[in-house]
């Protein structure tokens, strides 16, 4: 048996999977907490890695190794390679201002989207680099290389012995690459920072860049989201949303996606072809917060929520307890609308707050549709995705078919599967394991339409 290793370097965790290469069978895995925060030290990550590999046993045997990374994170580095500041992750909003800064100077959302496929949200990279040079400007003079979680991590486990790579995929969220072109728009980034810098080099998807001191070929890695793709291995006609601590729906394309609004980023694989991609901050930490409130666990969170009917009875939750990247509100708080006495019931609460969820990342496939093809059917991944209540109200929200998938570790999967590919050439077929598979009822298009309208109706009303 050949085996591979994959790294998923999250928000939360690092986690390692070590897998056949020939069929996917995860034979062996590792687990580290990463820091709390929005803003960490780079090398907490790899600490973390090193306390989550602290048994030789999880690797031996492995010839080949990836990293699936959190994507937009900002690593600092100065002239002697030495990290400059704590990492900005994605999740940090303190940017936003800069990314209004930025759509303008370049011209608008719109001009954006023509050139680079993505509207710079405080997500994005770029728009950190501008907060580094506005607030933190003898940082920002001292920084002379900038790269991904990922980046670091994979340059880290060669032991500095070769120049920092990237891949194409996670590249195209940085808002300085054009995945058309597959070049850094260094303009754009001087436009940002004020100066030029050194960013990784983009390998190709099958290279193997280097090895780790131990002699394992590492390949060149990829964001988190296109790393989640790899292992899911995205269908015609078929958008995955994944349900996790953000809320991400995307699909796969030919051509880069150029959507004016900046609603879908227009970001590239991790093979050579697009993802577009729709991303949301308000996800499972919500249902969580909601169950919290009404002082229930999740498994009775849930079977509250299918105690209700679709529509909890005319209650509406707008989701936006952390701001929101998608649409781009970062100053938005969540609301509760169409109070009454009647509908103020845990249950109605418990079903609004999964439908509001839910929703948001319907509102992204209907625009991923607009962008690339009807999408006909829906695959639902990650931790929040196994809620029953999830599943069953995922139909009359998404009124499409819904696929779940068995709980794995999808980005350390793919990972694992871009090393197999630079192992041995070629890209292997690994199955998705399916737990269940849903028709949408009558009565959950009935559902699917009168939520729609409700919540767009709100988000109009509310926060245009």
């Amino acid at each position: 048996m050949t085996l591979v290793a994959g790294v998923d370097s999250s928000t939360q965790s690092v986690k390692v999977v070590v897998a056949d290469a020939e069929t996917g069978a995860v034979v062996r895995s590792g687990r580290a907490s990463h820091p709390d925060g929005t803003e960490v030290s780079a090398d907490a990550w790899w600490r973390a890695y090193r306390e989550a590999t602290a048994d030789p046993a999880l690797l031996a045997g492995v010839e080949a190794i990836a990293v699936g990374g959190q994507q937009h994170g900002m690593v600092t580095l100065d002239e002697n390679d030495t990290l400059v500041r704590d990492a900005m992750l994605w999740n940090d909003n303190k940017s936003a201002p800069d990314a209004v800064d930025l759509i303008e100077e370049l011209g608008g959302r719109a001009e954006w989207a023509r050139q680079l496929g993505t509207v710079p949200v405080a997500s994005v990279t770029v728009t950190k680099l501008r907060w580094l040079r506005r607030v933190e400007p003898a940082n920002a003079e001292r920084t002379r290389t900038v790269m991904l979680p990922h980046d670091y991590l994979t340059w880290k486990l060669g032991g500095g012995s070769f120049d920092p790579v990237t891949d194409r995929g996670d590249a195209s969220g940085t808002g300085y690459f054009d995945a058309t072109t597959n070049r850094y728009r260094h303009d754009l980034v001087e436009l940002a920072i004020g100066h030029d810098l050194n960013l990784p080099r983009v390998a190709a998807p099958d290279e193997i860049v280097g090895r780790t001191p131990d002699g394992i070929a590492i390949a060149p890695g990829t964001g988190d989201n296109m790393a989640g793709a790899l292992a899911l291995g995205v269908g015609s006609g078929e958008a995955i949303v994944s349900l996790g601590t953000s809320g991400t729906a995307y699909t796969r394309a030919d051509r880069q996606s150029h959507e004016p609004t900046g609603t879908v980023c227009g970001f590239a694989d991790a093979t050579g072809r697009f993802l577009p991609l729709v991303c949301t901050l308000n996800c499972a930490r919500n249902l969580e917060a909601t169950a919290a409130l009404l002082r229930v666990d999740l498994t009775d969170f849930s079977a509250l929520a299918m105690s209700a009917p679709a529509g909890a009875e005319g209650l509406t939750f707008m989701p936006y307890l952390e701001g929101e990247r998608t649409p781009p509100l970062p100053q938005a708080t969540g609301e509760l609308l169409g109070i009454t006495r009647s509908n103020l019931t845990p249950a109605n609460l418990a079903r609004a707050a999964i439908e509001s969820v839910l929703w948001s990342l319907a509102y992204g496939i209907e625009v991923l549709a607009e962008q690339t093809t009807p999408v006909t059917r829906v695959t639902l991944t990650g931790g929040a995705a196994q809620s029953p209540a999830v599943q069953a109200i995922a139909a009359a929200v998404m009124g499409r078919p819904i696929t779940v998938t068995e709980p794995f570790e999808s980005v350390a999967v793919g990972a694992a599967r871009q090393a197999a590919w630079a192992l041995t050439g070629q890209l292997p077929d690994w199955k998705v394991p399916v737990t269940r598979e849903i028709e949408p009822t009558a009565a959950d298009l009935e559902a699917h339409q009168l939520i729609s309208e409700r919540y767009r109706t709100a988000l109009q009303q509310h926060y245009s």
